[in-house]
Formats: structure tokens, C-alpha cells, sequence
């Protein structure tokens, strides 16, 4: 089940990346906990989330400001999650089990449903579900550790991607990839198949630029 602070972590981030707030602005917590009818716990726990993604900067004594990370620092963070993640696939590819391969699918089915009824948040649980599994599969659990933390950092950016038109269908068809060398137990293919899914290159490379700068100024 999603705590309260999950569901107001998910509701910040989303205004957040939509430009709801300008960059260094503060964090109304009265306000903001009488819009989302919690007390300050569950708030001050989300806060605590999204200053981890690097979306907020807490100060001590003076609560918690608006940051939007330079362009740079997440094309950096999307080029060593994208290592991180081909190298789950690749341990995943000789270690994954069939009941792990059924989970991967189901997840690839809630995508499909998703994308059909064009559902930005469902595709995006249903993803973070999907990507949880391999590194779970890769049998690593420092890597698993490693792939969540920054994982976590870069969920807003994801979102943000999904919004692209056409996006959720390209990474739909691209998790299929993944799961055809997966069960195929082709480790270079399955982690180039990742390596792209996640590299901000190309396309994705200017549609990334376009939204958050469109985020920037809105924010501005």
C-alpha cells in the first residue's frame, strides 16, 4: 500500500516538473499540508524524498526550496544509469528465474494498458515496477542498492520524458526488448537493449532539453 508521504511525494514532484514552482522558491508546509490534508509528518517525509532526487534543498531552520539541477547534472545522472542498468540486465540474463520472467511480462501488459488509455501514472508505476524487477534479478544486491538510489534520483526526469508524445509507446516497445533477451539468456543483447532504453541520446536527447526548459520557464 502507498503511504501518505508516497502520495504527496508523487503530487510534489509532479507540480514540481510541471513548473507549479520557481526555482528557490519555499515550500509553504501550512498550505501545502491543508491542500493535501495531512499533517506535517507525512509532508516533512516527502520533502526529506525529494531532496534525495535533488529536487529540494532543505535548510535547517528555514524549510525546503525549490532546485532545478543544471541539464548537465542529469545527462550525467541518466549516463551512469544507463551502465547501471545494462549491467543488472547482463547478471539478470544467466540468473533470472521463470517466475521472474512472468512478473517482467505482467508488468509489460500493465504498459500495454497504460499506453492504450494513454495513463501517464499508471505507466509510470508500472515502470518503476519494471525496472525493480531486474535489479532484483541481477542477484546483486549492492548493484540493486546502487541502481534503486540513483533510480530514485531520477524519477522526476523520467516522468518528465513520459509526457513526450509517443514516449510511453516507445518505452513499451523497448521493455519488450529487453524481455525477449532476458528470456532468450542473451546478456549483450539485453544490456544494449537496456543501455538505449535509458541513455538520453537522439530523440530523446532534444525532447528531454525541450520539456525542461518549458519546465524553467514556466517555474520562472
Amino acid at each position: 500500500m502507498t503511504s501518505r508521504s508516497d502520495l504527496v511525494r508523487e503530487k510534489l514532484e509532479e507540480m514540481i516538473v510541471e513548473g507549479a514552482f520557481s526555482q528557490g522558491e519555499r515550500l509553504d508546509e501550512v498550505k501545502l499540508s491543508q491542500r493535501f490534508d495531512v499533517s506535517r509528518t507525512p509532508l516533512r517525509e516527502a520533502f526529506q524524498a525529494l531532496a534525495a532526487s535533488g529536487l529540494l534543498v532543505l535548510e535547517p531552520r528555514r524549510g525546503a526550496f525549490v532546485r532545478f539541477p543544471a541539464l548537465e547534472e542529469v545527462f550525467e545522472m541518466f549516463e551512469v544509469m544507463a551502465e547501471l542498468e545494462a549491467f543488472c540486465c547482463r547478471l539478470a540474463s544467466r540468473r533470472v528465474t521463470p517466475a521472474f520472467l512472468a512478473d517482467l511480462e505482467e508488468t509489460v501488459v500493465e504498459c500495454r494498458q497504460a499506453v492504450a488509455s494513454d495513463d501517464v501514472n499508471r505507466y509510470y508505476h508500472a515502470n518503476e515496477r519494471f525496472h525493480g524487477l531486474i535489479y532484483e534479478a541481477s542477484g546483486n544486491s549492492f548493484l540493486g542498492a546502487e541502481a534503486t538510489r540513483l533510480h530514485r534520483r531520477l524519477k522526476p526526469y523520467r516522468r518528465l520524458q513520459l509526457n513526450n508524445r509517443g514516449r510511453m509507446a516507445h518505452s513499451l516497445a523497448e521493455h519488450g526488448r529487453v524481455v525477449e533477451a532476458l528470456t532468450r539468456g542473451d546478456a549483450e543483447a539485453a544490456a544494449n537493449e537496456m543501455r538505449a532504453h535509458i541513455a538520453i541520446q537522439g530523440g530523446k536527447f532534444n525532447d528531454l532539453i525541450v520539456s525542461y526548459r518549458r519546465t524553467a520557464r514556466k517555474a520562472g
